[in-house]
This record gives C-alpha cells, sequence and structure tokens, in this order.
C-alpha cells in the first residue's frame, strides 16, 4: 500500500549545526582520489599535490593515460561537496574546470579560486574573494558558480550565494526556497546526485536531530528549493543513495535496509515504494499420478539387476542339492 508524507520546504541559504563535532566542519577541496568527471568530457581531472606545487592531470577515459597536465603555485584541490567524497567543479559541457585552493591557516579571510579551460588546461581566471567559501556546485555552461559562504568559522552558519563567472561578481542575495524564507536549517551534506544535463544538483543532508532533507539547486535558474523527509528521521543517511528524476519521475533515496523513498520534488511529497517481497523456501510438489510411470522407468534397471540376482541364487540351490549338499558352498554364498 503506498503511504504519502507531506514534506516541508526549508531555507536554501542553510545553517550548519552550532556543534562542530555534529556538523563535522565543511567539507575542503581534495588532491588525489577519482577527481571529477562528466559525461560530455573525454577526461577526468585530479589535482596531485607536489611540494609546493600542484599538478593538475586530465586523465582520458578508457585507460588511455594521461592527456595534458598543468602546475600551478600553492595547494589546490578538486572541490569536494559531501562526506560521501562527492565532487563537483567541472561543467556539464565539459569546458570549464573550477579548483580551490586548500586552507592551510586558520581562521580563513579570503577564498582563492582558479577557473581553467578543461581541454586546454589553461588558467582564464583567478578569483579571490574576502571571506570563507566552498564550491558548491557549478551551471552546466560555466557561466555561474555556486558557492558556500561561512558566515563564521567554526560553520555553524552559512548560506549558498551565487558568482556570475561571466560577469566576474557575486550575486549579492543569497539562494532562499521562498517557500519558507525563514527557516532555518541544519545539516551536514552526506551524498550529492547531478541531473542528466547537469542543471539540478540534489543534496542529501543528515541532520544530528530531526528530519534529514533534500537541497535541489537549479544552477541554470538560480533557484533553491528545500525539501524535508520526516519519514526518515531516525535513519542513518551516510550510506545513502540518490537517483535524480527521470523526466517528471520523482527523486529517489534509497537507505540500506529500508525501503526506496519517492520524493515528488513539485508537490514536496514523498512515499516509500514497495519493496518486493523476499522469497520463501521452494514448496515441495507431490508427484502427479501421471509421472508414476515414468518413476517406474527410474526404477527399472534397479529392479532388473534384483530379479537376476534372484536367478543366480536359485540356480545355485538346484545344484548344491543335485549334489545331495543341503545348501550352496561357501564360497557360493551370496551376502545379503
Amino acid at each position: 500500500m503506498r503511504r504519502w508524507l507531506l514534506v516541508s520546504g526549508c531555507v536554501g541559504a542553510l545553517a550548519a549545526p552550532a556543534a562542530a563535532e555534529a556538523a563535522g566542519g565543511p567539507v575542503v577541496a581534495v588532491q588525489g582520489g577519482p577527481g571529477v568527471a562528466v559525461r560530455a568530457a573525454a577526461a577526468r581531472y585530479v589535482a596531485v599535490g607536489a611540494g609546493h606545487e600542484t599538478i593538475v592531470e586530465q586523465v582520458l577515459r578508457g585507460e588511455r593515460g594521461i592527456g595534458r597536465t598543468r602546475a600551478l603555485d600553492g595547494v589546490w584541490g578538486v572541490p569536494a561537496v559531501t562526506y560521501d567524497n562527492d565532487t563537483t567543479g567541472l561543467s556539464a559541457d565539459g569546458r570549464t574546470l573550477v579548483l580551490a585552493e586548500i586552507p592551510t591557516r586558520f581562521p580563513i579571510h579570503r577564498t582563492r579560486l582558479a577557473v581553467l579551460d578543461a581541454r586546454r588546461l589553461q588558467v582564464v581566471r583567478r578569483i579571490t574573494l574576502p571571506g570563507y567559501f566552498a564550491v558548491d556546485a557549478i551551471a552546466p555552461d560555466g557561466r555561474s558558480l555556486y558557492l558556500i559562504r561561512y558566515l563564521r568559522q567554526d560553520a555553524s552558519r552559512y548560506e549558498v550565494r551565487a558568482y556570475d563567472l561571466a560577469r566576474r561578481r557575486l550575486v549579492s542575495a543569497p539562494l532562499v526556497d521562498p517557500r519558507e524564507a525563514d527557516e532555518k536549517m541544519q545539516g551536514v551534506a552526506v551524498r550529492r546526485a547531478m541531473s542528466r544535463d547537469g542543471r539540478f544538483a540534489y543534496t542529501l543532508y543528515q541532520r544530528p536531530e530531526g528530519a534529514p532533507f533534500i537541497h535541489a539547486l537549479d544552477t541554470v535558474a538560480g533557484t533553491a528549493a528545500c525539501v524535508d523527509l520526516p519519514s526518515l528521521e531516525s535513519a542513518n543517511m551516510f550510506g545513502a543513495r540518490l537517483i535524480p528524476p527521470a523526466g517528471r519521475g520523482p527523486l529517489v533515496v534509497r537507505v540500506p535496509r529500508l525501503a526506496p523513498l519517492a520524493v515528488d520534488l513539485a508537490t514536496r511529497r514523498a512515499r516509500f515504494v514497495s519493496a518486493p517481497k523476499p522469497a520463501g523456501p521452494a514448496p515441495v510438489v507431490a508427484r502427479p499420478a501421471a509421472d508414476r510411470g515414468a518413476l517406474l522407468g527410474d526404477l527399472a534397471p534397479v529392479l532388473a539387476a534384483l530379479a537376476a540376482a534372484a536367478v543366480l541364487v536359485g540356480a545355485l540351490m538346484a545344484v548344491a542339492r543335485r549334489r545331495g549338499d543341503p545348501r550352496p558352498a561357501a564360497d557360493s554364498e551370496i551376502a545379503a
């Protein structure tokens, strides 16, 4: 039976938990690992530390080795967005790559980003922002960048901001969900999924208390929506998976040991999808009467062998009686 659950909206400008232990702190850019990739690109991109430099590698698909490389002064990394090692920074058209400087000192008073032509691996722009920012997403055409701005150094408050790469300016107003513009949310980003065209970024957040929620970011329109998931309030979201909508279908949240949760982002309702019942032991089926002939056919060789043994015993007994011996000789006995 389908059970629908009403889910409320929330602010696109998010607030992390006040306690650093609960929030886990911001997710910083990473070096090594799988890097970042998109469907349209013929390569994935990895940042590798080399002393006081960072080597950006263009790793070709199909085990074709390393394509281009570029050395950058300083410590740079591929932007990470969740604690499950989801990354971002490469536009869906495969043309724009954004790297973030990895902080080495605290408190953080400035944020540096590098924008590269992904195909030639040439730096086309450097961005320096006052304050503490982290890359959250990039538009499919690479014209807009979305950042999380930390309003406090302990990451207890933050908001989503847009940066216009074409005009080289930070959009003044934060992105908020207009349906619930006053509601403040807390959470840790645990899983990210992108729509097939790279337009929508769906992020699953786990709260230290209360229901988890989905943050849906439209990187083309520059809008955000938040959807609470009260049915998963007691679940552990680490290890969960997000399956982005196909066409007008729902976003699916898969949590270990639970039925999938289908989330309708337009109506902000969610329902558990019925899971198939586990298969029980195979029933014992009695052989019908029509199969008794087949059963006797299977026993025919055994019956023939028993008949031959009986004939042999009878013959030996007859020979013994003709010789006057009441029973067969010992070496002719057949043990039962």
